[in-house]
């Protein structure tokens, strides 16, 4: 029988696929606080997994990317919320200002998983997946997120939960109807950074690696 794969590894096949990890397990190397120099005390390396523990605020990786392949892990506490963002800039005072997010959330115990547009899995207020496939809390659950040019997938355990076209027409539209239409400067970048967020609850994310694909 094979041996398992570590936690916060890549197989050879991985690297010669061209991942690469953002988070080695042992320290918070890669990653800073949003508008900020360094990694915020309230995130941690909390037993191979990058945590966020108390107030911190969101982290972002210290690279930029344009279109990649990421591929995570994450598990929630009780009632938590967070997310998960990619091509964000800091020119606006909030990563949702500018970054897509993936949502995070106990969906069963927070008020935003009643709303199919904020349950887990979705772009957040812009696309509902068809179903909550996520783990029971304190349960690991994988992410596979896709951004290829204007081409964005959501992989949640293994089920596709969004898919959707950057500044297509239907994607425009979304847009217009939510509280992004205020926010000019949302999903437009052409690259930026991965973000993590605080949204002040407990979140633990390990496995954290990227394929770019330019």
């Amino acid at each position: 029988m094979a041996e398992a794969q570590s936690p916060n590894s890549l197989t050879d096949e991985e690297k010669a696929q061209g991942w690469r990890l953002l988070f080695d397990g042992k320290t918070g190397n890669g990653w800073r606080g949003f508008r900020k120099d360094a990694l915020p005390e309230g995130w941690q390396v909390r037993d191979g997994s990058l945590a966020r523990v108390e107030k911190a605020g969101d982290i972002i990786t210290e690279d930029q990317f344009d279109n990649l392949e990421l591929a995570l892990e994450w598990k929630i506490s009780e009632g938590g919320n967070s997310g998960i963002f990619f091509r964000v800039t800091e020119e606006e005072d909030q990563v949702w200002r500018t970054g897509p997010e993936m949502q995070v959330l106990d969906n069963d115990r927070h008020r935003d998983g009643k709303n199919p547009l904020t349950m887990v899995g979705s772009n957040y207020a812009m696309h509902a997946p068809p179903a909550d496939f996520s783990a029971p809390v304190g349960k690991w659950n994988q992410v596979r997120i896709l951004v290829d040019g204007n081409h964005v997938e959501y992989w949640l355990n293994g089920k596709k939960t969004v898919e959707y076209e950057l500044f297509s027409d239907d994607w425009e539209a979304r847009v217009a109807k939510c509280k992004f239409a205020k926010m000019p400067n949302y999903g437009r970048a052409p690259k930026g950074h991965v973000a993590l967020q605080d949204h002040g609850d407990m979140v633990w994310f390990r496995n954290i690696k990227i394929r770019p694909l330019s």
